[in-house]
């Protein structure tokens, strides 16, 4: 069984390409790594309608860099 559901992803940088990710249940913020750090997305009371169907909004929030 699949405990996770999409969400779609709001703001933060352009050239994060993938916009409907999977993340574990809803309510948690969500970090996708990207160029040598992590974007932060907080949940949202808004829903989308996209090609997969009406999906939860994360909105960006925040990034944080890995050391090195």
């Amino acid at each position: 069984m699949n405990d996770k559901v999409k969400v779609v992803l709001e703001g933060g940088p352009e050239a994060l390409s993938e916009r409907i990710v999977p993340v574990p249940p809803p309510g948690n913020d969500v970090k996708i790594a990207f160029l040598g750090g992590y974007e932060h997305f907080r949940a949202t009371p808004r829903q989308a309608d996209t090609p997969e169907g009406r999906l939860p909004v994360y909105e960006w929030w925040e990034r944080t860099e890995l050391p090195g």
